[in-house]
């Protein structure tokens, strides 16, 4: 039976490999999730090749799901760290989210990289925001579009509504009228407070690292000057000491006082 040790190796490894192609096919899927969105003129057989990009990355990523789910050492704990992809492999509402979480995977994989720790969650955060507001906006423009009562029909007003949706601001001009509209206001709202979560802690780190920066510049100036006046102090005191020998010294030479 294959040892945990090299059983984690080979997921590691599985995955060090499958990143860029799952990132460039989580691509594919948000694109062709989003042309018949933005078009709603799209031709039929252009809607049906945007299905068909759909299903097959759908596949590829259960493939992917089902492999490192082999290669997991404690399977049990692999399911219940990776909830979120087999939530979207199971609940294809949520499909437009997995590039989120591909990006999310890719920062996991650079955790070693040799950029500060607040810098990459920073730069992730911002990625994951625009990606959060991209296809928000598509999924309620997608839900209210058909609906006659609704107030964001075009994609602008979809930004628009993400926007000020996930950043909790809420002007109330725009609203989703319909139950999925509503659904993903809900995610929304969750994906907003955890976004500025991040980002106000990210900010904190920033300033208190720049305050310790400051106080330990400080202390190292305190102590350059407090050196430089114990050497100052000593030169002092050896100068002094010289004139206050040099002239007992001659006298005290033989024939000084001839």
């Amino acid at each position: 039976m294959e040892t945990p040790p090299r059983s984690q190796a080979r997921l590691d490894e599985w995955r060090a490999r499958t990143v860029v192609p799952m990132v460039v096919a989580g691509a594919a899927f948000l694109a062709a999730y989003a042309w018949p969105i933005i078009d709603p003129g799209l031709p039929g057989f252009g809607r049906e090749a945007c299905d068909a990009v759909m299903a097959a990355v759908w596949v590829l990523f259960g493939a992917d799901y089902l492999v490192r789910l082999w290669l997991a050492p404690r399977r049990w704990a692999f399911v219940r760290s990776n909830w979120f992809d087999l939530m979207v492999l199971l609940a294809p509402m949520l499909r437009s989210l997995r590039l989120v979480q591909v990006i999310m995977v890719l920062g996991m994989v650079n955790r070693h990289a040799s950029r500060s720790l607040r810098a990459t969650v920073s730069r992730y955060a911002i990625v994951a925001a625009l990606l959060i507001v991209f296809c928000a906006a598509l999924a309620v423009l997608d839900a209210e579009r058909g609906s006659p009562e609704a107030v964001i029909t075009t994609f602008p007003d979809a930004l628009w509504w993400a926007a000020t949706t996930v950043t909790t601001v809420g002007y109330g001009d725009l609203y989703p009228v319909t139950l999925g509209g509503r659904v993903v206001a809900g995610v929304l709202f969750t994906a907003g407070i955890a976004l500025l979560g991040v980002v106000t802690a990210s900010l904190a780190s920033w300033f208190v690292e720049m305050f310790n920066e400051g106080q330990e510049s400080a202390a190292a100036t305190q102590k350059q000057v407090a050196d430089l006046a114990e050497e100052v102090r000593a030169l002092r005191a050896e100068l002094a000491a010289e004139r206050a020998g040099g002239p007992s010294s001659t006298a005290g030479e033989p024939g000084a006082g001839a």
